[in-house]
């Protein structure tokens, strides 16, 4: 019995000693493991902050170059308010598609925003299209669509404008 005895005085010493030495080293390797998940997020970020807050400028671009007012300025007003309309309409998707990419640094609710906006957008060009003359010309169709967005209370584009605004803020 003495000899277990003897034995236990050695073993459970050593026992505490490891355990202890065992959740120290884990406890020091796991602080460690989180701090380079927080330094890689840190370097993460001093990268995607300037790629996001660009594709904000270029969405807030975007939604300027649609503004009913800035885009009918914009296109040649030539031809047949038809093929002004037409004009109109591929101006904005070409503008669209070309940001197209950008959604992937925006909040959903932004670039549900952005969207709204650009539906928006083509809507007063086809209503202002259906409340002129079929003959008309472009210039009256340029007209009409001023005239339908400026009776509006805010124009969309603006509205996705302050939203883009409001978030940047909150983040940046």
């Amino acid at each position: 019995m003495n000899e277990v005895f003897e034995l236990l005085k050695l073993i459970l010493p050593a026992g505490i000693v490891f355990l202890t030495t065992y959740y120290l080293v884990k406890s020091f390797l796991t602080n460690e493991q989180n701090k380079k998940k927080v330094d890689l997020k840190l370097a993460n970020q001093e990268v995607i902050t300037p790629i996001r807050l660009q594709a904000y400028e270029r969405i807030v671009l975007f939604l300027e170059r649609i503004n009913p007012t800035s885009l009918v300025m914009r296109v040649e007003k030539t031809g047949s308010a038809a093929s002004f309309q037409g004009e109109l309409l591929k101006s904005i998707r070409n503008e669209f598609e070309h940001n197209l990419s950008q959604q992937i640094y925006m909040s959903n609710k932004s670039w549900d925003a952005v969207l709204k906006a650009k539906e928006e957008t083509i809507k007063i060009i086809n209503v202002s299209a259906s409340r002129i003359n079929p003959d008309a010309n472009a210039m009256e169709l340029a007209q009409a669509v001023i005239a339908v967005a400026s009776q509006l209370a805010e124009l969309p584009t603006k509205t996705a404008v302050d939203l883009i605004k409001k978030e940047i803020g909150k983040e940046f």
